[in-house]
């Protein structure tokens, strides 16, 4: 799950450079937002002109996946105290969500442990890759095609949780509701579409049951 995320990064090096925002507001970004597509979203359209107002709510409506997976983590958290809480709230995003899912049933402490080393790790080696990326991204052939890591990373974080029928359900009409919508202002065809596929996803699994 790391190795895709140092293209990913020099792909948002490329941005920074095209949008000319200096390297350390560009750098800056990442911790701030701390989400890869939210970040990128948002340089890329502030780039082209947009204005910030639909900037911002683009980047939002992109990042909206992360309160889903706050739900999902909500009764793990409940169980932590509320230090962690705050601090893991900030490290959630999508590759310690599959990791730390995985893991939501461990004891307090161990699950604890777990998800502030997964998380911390991410965070420090993340920030590297975008000063990295800032620097060698500029440089790197276009032809390289660098662009396909992001589509690559999210498959590699989505097939191996795809292990019964409603999860499928959800993901394929997720995916066609997205397409489809995919003409809507400042990305709303990701939020519809990951709310079509939740709804999906559970019609599914009660028709299973």
């Amino acid at each position: 799950m790391l190795i895709p995320a140092i293209p990913f990064a020099f792909v948002i090096g490329v941005a920074v450079t095209e949008a000319q925002i200096g390297p350390v507001t560009g750098w800056s970004s990442a911790p701030i937002i701390y989400a890869g597509a939210g970040q990128l979203t948002l340089i890329t359209l502030l780039g082209s002109g947009a204005a910030w107002a639909a900037a911002v709510t683009a980047a939002l409506v992109v990042n909206a996946r992360h309160a889903m997976y706050s739900v999902a983590l909500a009764p793990t958290f409940q169980r932590q105290p509320a230090w962690f809480r705050w601090v893991g709230s900030y490290l959630l995003i999508d590759q310690v969500f599959v990791l730390a899912e995985r893991r939501k049933n461990d004891p307090p402490a161990a699950f604890r442990r777990y998800y502030l080393g997964v998380g911390l790790s991410f965070c420090v080696l993340w920030f590297l890759f975008i000063a990295l990326g800032l620097v060698l991204g500029p440089v790197v052939p276009t032809g390289w095609g660098l662009e396909f890591a992001v589509p690559v990373m999210f498959t590699g974080m989505l097939i191996p949780g795809l292990d019964s029928s409603p999860k499928w359900v959800a993901v394929l009409v997720a995916a066609v509701v997205t397409v489809a919508c995919a003409g809507l202002p400042n990305r709303a065809g990701l939020l519809v579409g990951a709310v079509a596929g939740i709804v999906a996803g559970v019609l599914a699994d009660r028709r299973r049951a």
